[in-house]
């Protein structure tokens, strides 16, 4: 297995990534992870975080990268879904850009607001050759039903993924921005590239029910798996881990 450091910029930021690799041969298949919106919640014990799941997916063939949206982990910037788009494009663009990876075969698999990201970018970038969705909300709301958009912002602050002071100059723009990338409204757009929406039956961040309706309005070829028992932290079950690998092995 065969890893890499890779530093982007996007519109002045560092985007921190890095790039597994099965081996020296050539055109391989590639699986991007995008993560969710950071919690602030210290990791738990014997969690290998996404690497260990990019690892995971370089021992079954696949080339792997993970990467910080602008805001989280070692990147730069602010949290702003509308920026996490932006990354999202540049990351594709440099991995399509690569010689060792089959350039007809680049999948994104995103968590949470991460497969949220996903699903819009998709819809705008036919070389991307499908999406698996994981904790997928349809509509960007607040983390709990009496949190304000005010709220969140300063959660966000208090946790470090705000880093500047005056950032947002808007919280109503930045709000609106946000919400223009809804997965409802542009998750039509992945067909006919296949999908993956992946949920947990016990997820009280982001209901089941929204996966339902996703999957009620997305094109074909489309697949609905629920995780029976499961939270919203898919990336931590064998069994969500294993329905997406089961996927990719037949797209």
């Amino acid at each position: 297995m065969l890893r890499d450091y890779v530093v982007l910029q996007v519109e002045g930021i560092s985007i921190v990534g890095q790039l597994f690799l099965p081996g020296k041969e050539m055109s391989c298949r590639m699986v991007c992870l995008c993560h969710g919106a950071p919690s602030g919640a210290p990791p738990e014990p014997g969690d290998g975080g996404y690497p260990a799941l990019a690892e995971r997916f370089c021992r079954e063939g696949f080339g792997s990268f993970l990467f910080n949206f602008r805001g989280a982990g070692d990147s730069g910037g602010n949290i702003d879904f509308t920026g996490w788009t932006h990354d999202l494009q540049s990351v594709t663009d440099y991995l399509l850009s690569l010689d060792s990876i089959d350039k007809s075969h680049l999948y994104l698999v995103g968590f949470s607001a991460g497969a949220a990201v996903s699903v819009y970018t998709a819809s705008k970038d036919i070389r991307i050759a499908g999406v698996a969705a994981c904790a997928c909300p349809a509509e960007f709301t607040p983390f709990t039903p009496n949190q304000s958009w005010e709220a969140l912002i300063e959660h966000f602050r208090g946790i470090g993924a705000i880093r500047d002071a005056a950032f947002p100059p808007s919280i109503k723009e930045w709000q609106e921005n946000t919400l223009r990338i809804n997965p409802v409204d542009h998750i039509t757009g992945i067909a006919p590239h296949p999908l993956l929406l992946l949920h947990g039956t016990m997820d009280k961040t982001v209901p089941v029910e929204q996966a339902c309706r996703l999957y009620e309005i997305a094109g074909e070829p489309k697949t609905l798996v629920r995780i029976e028992g499961a939270g919203h932290r898919l990336r931590r079950d064998e069994r969500a881990v294993g329905a997406i690998l089961e996927w990719l092995g037949s797209v």
